[in-house]
């Protein structure tokens, strides 16, 4: 059984046609080995972010299609179900093997109301290429498909391709996809922790609240010649980019070893100018180790973290024809 999809179009989607949904990745491991990691249930749905169940419906014989629920939780309690079932699986002479479904829901608040797609795994001398490719109809009519083609597609798609990489490294090097979420999770709230702490640090008692006592610590270094304004803002602008850029480069760890670099020059300015900074409550001490702390969790948890972009967008013939 497949759960990846490729919709075969509709007279709507012939119409107006959506961008259909395609991920592609190498994964380095063998044929059966993937098949089982992608077609049992019980493994699928622990490294396919868009699912938090799958369970097979009996049938009568092994020459029905298998039928499927879904279930996913949104947050906050909810959960969106659906149903799907295999129409088909093939393999050709050369090995190629594809499977095939389509997929459903009649629970209201999904937006997403009928579909279908396969997976196709196509053994090479590198690795398995392991791709699919979907498309589905949706719900709440205009607003809907504004939603769509905006917020949810691109999010679906995204999904997609990071918990194909995450199986990729539960295949490959064996980490578990649990590990994989946790490590991801961790690296987020690290990163976005500090780079807020830098946001702030640069925002408020640079450029807000300059009086706070940032102006007397440079007017107390005796080094700026009564450009300590400007020096500020410097300082300031400096922070702030070094904020966004933690955001905007998300996979760079060498960012966590200059925040560190940084964060020790700062401290070392300020306790020459005012040493008795580091006796007093909430001090530049104690906030640099903090800092340095979740620059160091953040480094640890960053290391084989699953990523969308290692994964292809766009199917070969397409990428070609834009080349």
């Amino acid at each position: 059984m497949g759960y990846a999809w490729h919709c075969r179009p509709t007279e709507a989607h012939e119409q107006e046609p959506m961008p259909f949904i395609y991920v592609e990745t190498l994964i380095r491991a063998s044929l059966d080995d993937l098949w089982r990691f992608t077609q049992q249930p019980e493994l699928h749905q622990r490294w396919d972010l868009r699912f938090t169940s799958i369970t097979y419906l009996p049938r009568a014989d092994e020459t029905q299609p298998q039928r499927f629920l879904y279930e996913t939780r949104v947050g906050f309690g909810v959960r969106i179900r659906g149903e799907g079932e295999s129409v088909g699986t093939r393999e050709d002479v050369g090995g190629m093997r594809t499977s095939a479904l389509k997929f459903w829901s009649d629970d209201p608040r999904s937006l997403i109301r009928v579909g279908s797609g396969y997976w196709q795994y196509v053994p090479t001398a590198e690795g398995i290429r392991f791709l699919t490719r979907y498309d589905y109809e949706t719900r709440f009519g205009l607003p809907g498909r504004v939603f769509d083609r905006l917020v949810f597609r691109p999010l679906l798609g995204w999904a997609t391709a990071w918990s194909f990489d995450r199986l990729r490294l539960w295949l490959e090097e064996g980490i578990d996809p649990g590990v994989s979420f946790e490590r991801s999770l961790v690296h987020a709230v690290a990163r976005l922790s500090l780079a807020a702490i830098w946001l702030y640090q640069g925002l408020v008692p640079k450029f807000l609240a300059p009086e706070s006592g940032e102006l007397d610590l440079l007017r107390a270094a005796q080094v700026f010649g009564g450009w300590e304004p400007l020096a500020l803002r410097l300082i300031g602008g400096g922070e702030v980019f070094f904020g966004l850029l933690l955001v905007a480069l998300w996979r760079s760890r060498a960012l966590y070893g200059l925040s560190c670099a940084a964060l020790l020059v700062l401290l070392v300015g300020a306790a020459a100018s005012t040493p008795a900074l580091l006796v007093a409550p909430f001090n530049p001490l104690t906030l640099t180790l903090a800092m340095i702390g979740l620059a160091a969790i953040g480094w640890l948890a960053s290391a084989r973290l699953p990523t969308a972009r290692a994964c292809l967008r766009q199917p070969r013939r397409a990428r070609e024809a834009r080349a």
